[in-house]
């Protein structure tokens, strides 16, 4: 019959011979532990080649020149009418939604405040603007940039136009110096006079 070899009770070995031990023993464990390390690190190829390409970004909807044609009236200013000295009104003028729409916010000194949103409709290739102050009055205006660079829009131009009804026509002009001109013409009859309904100076404030 085989005796099991007693194993030395390591409380009564030298102290020396104990560290040796258990020396041993951690430097066996250690290769085993890097092994499995690496294993759960490293990703397997199967893993790899799962892994979903990268997809380019799709183009924003409304990043064409077309787009951007208004983008000279885009900033927070000063509006001075014609014949005065001092501003009469702030307008913010602000690109929104991924450049797809203008929006204006109006106000003047004497406490009238009103909003617009402009945009370019790609459909029918062009721009269109919808006002409506706090006095309730609407306007719908269309157009698009003329041979000078001025944006110019007109109720005249849009579907909801009837025959003999005044002609409203908006005209932007941008400046050398950074100021834009916005001059707004009404007519009466059928565009063969006009008459100045606003003439304002836009200036960025500092």
């Amino acid at each position: 019959m085989m005796r099991h070899r007693k194993q030395p009770d390591r409380r009564k070995l030298p102290t020396a011979w104990a560290s040796s031990i258990l020396q041993a023993r951690r430097t066996a464990v250690r290769p085993l532990l890097g092994a499995v390390l690496a294993t759960l690190l490293v990703p397997s190829p199967s893993v790899a080649q799962q892994a979903a390409p990268a997809v380019a970004p799709a183009p924003a909807a409304c990043a064409t020149g077309d787009h951007r044609a208004f983008d000279f009236w885009i900033g927070i200013w000063d509006v001075t009418a014609a014949g005065q000295d001092q501003p009469t009104a702030e307008n913010r003028i602000s690109r929104e939604h991924g450049g797809c729409a203008i929006r204006e916010n109006y106000a003047t000194t004497g406490g009238y405040t009103g909003m617009s949103i402009s945009f370019y409709d790609a459909a029918r290739k062009k721009w269109h603007q919808t006002w409506m102050g706090v006095d309730g009055a609407a306007l719908y205006a269309e157009g698009g940039l003329n041979d000078r660079g001025e944006m110019v829009l007109s109720n005249r131009n849009t579907p909801y136009y009837q025959a003999g009804a005044a002609i409203n026509r908006i005209t932007w002009t941008p400046r050398a110096d950074g100021s834009v001109r916005q001059h707004w013409q009404a007519s009466s009859d059928g565009g063969e006079t006009w008459r100045t309904v606003f003439d304002g100076l836009y200036v960025k404030k500092r």
